[in-house]
């Protein structure tokens, strides 16, 4: 298990997104392990996040891949920069989110450079801010993605080392609701309460949740008004939909034009901003497809998971890449101080990985 020094190195690094510096050391620690297996660099700069980075093996004929992983974290300096390992887990930063991920690619293009050489459509792209809803990188995630055939995303596997096939898709919104402010106890009749329609319309929103259908509308802030002896003038409120299927989709946007359109309360208005963050990753037939191709030439089945959260695979599937997420380690406590990642899964995923990127090298298409 030499690779875990390494995962070591990356960990004991500090990458908060906000931490461009620390950011950018993991991505020249990254550059300075895949240079030399005959990869180029191609930096996307930033003044005030980490670099994007590109990188790439040279093209020829045959089915491209694109392996996808980000170098950010959710930890602030000084909350979480301890490494360690027992018999059966690590510890630490990153070890699963993602930075082990990151070490399981790296691990697999190792291994096949060993054995092939020079590596040929298969290329490498790290993004600094995912953790942040990748606002920044996914312009470029979504132009990249156009010219690959398939797409492998190294965020945690599942707990039986399954692979992800679909994400829900999400989007942020940030509702105005507008009144009218009075003296509550003077010209009580004069005011119009936009916390009141903010109410009725915080009800209606929550009302389009189905979780049969894998639909969730969450209401997380509200804020309005100026104090108790004042009808308010003013609500915000800050709300995410989430959603399994483009139709889930179109249906949730179109009731969320017509609740901000509807006032509740005469004499209120209205007014909606935010945008899909990403998109929905659904199952498909090309997919179920590939993975029964990998399932042969690796030898044994490969369970498969649909998860509630998103990672750049939503992105990159978007795009009719076939797509498969949770090629990393499994492991539990991400995005906390208990962050673990278990031994034997990094030994799975770097096998399973070299199996897949050894065929596709003799081959270059995986028919």
């Amino acid at each position: 298990m030499h690779y875990l020094q390494d995962l070591e190195t990356l960990c004991c690094i500090n990458s908060y997104t906000k931490n461009k510096a620390g950011v950018d050391k993991v991505g020249q620690q990254m550059q300075a392990w895949l240079v030399p297996l005959g990869f180029s660099v191609t930096t996307f700069t930033r003044e005030t996040l980490g670099n994007h980075l590109l990188f790439q093996t040279p093209h020829k004929e045959g089915a491209k891949i694109l392996l996808l992983g980000h170098n950010d974290t959710v930890f602030a300096p000084e909350t979480f920069e301890t490494f360690s390992h027992d018999e059966a887990w690590v510890y630490g930063p990153g070890v699963c989110d993602m930075k082990g991920g990151n070490i399981v690619a790296l691990e697999a293009l190792r291994e096949t450079h060993k054995r092939f050489g020079t590596l040929y459509n298969v290329d490498f792209f790290l993004v600094s801010d995912e953790e942040t809803g990748s606002d920044d990188s996914k312009a470029l995630t979504l132009e990249l993605a156009k010219s690959y055939d398939y797409c492998f995303v190294f965020e945690a596997a599942g707990k039986n080392l399954e692979v992800v096939t679909g994400r829900k898709g999400v989007g942020t919104y940030t509702l105005h609701v507008k009144g009218k402010a009075a003296h509550a106890g003077v010209r009580y009749t004069e005011g119009i309460n936009a916390n009141l329609e903010a109410a009725y319309k915080l009800q209606a929103l929550t009302a389009l949740t189905n979780l049969e259908e894998g639909t969730t509308v969450n209401v997380g802030t509200i804020q309005g008004g100026v104090g108790a002896n004042t009808i308010s003038p003013h609500c915000e409120m800050l709300l995410e939909i989430r959603f399994a299927n483009e139709k889930e989709k179109q249906r949730l946007l179109h009731a969320l034009e017509e609740i901000t359109n509807h006032a509740f309360v005469p004499g209120t208005s209205a007014t909606c901003k935010g945008l899909i963050q990403r998109d929905v990753m659904e199952p498909n037939a090309a997919q179920a497809a590939f993975i029964q191709t990998l399932e042969t030439l690796c030898q044994h089945p490969i369970p498969t998971e649909k998860r509630g959260g998103v990672s750049d695979a939503n992105h990159v599937a978007s795009c009719g890449v076939v797509t498969l997420d949770g090629m990393g380690p499994f492991g539990d406590g991400d995005h906390t101080v208990h962050e673990r990642a278990l031994k034997s899964s990094f030994n799975q995923r770097i096998t399973m990985m070299s199996h897949i990127l050894a065929w596709h090298q003799e081959h270059q298409e995986f028919k």
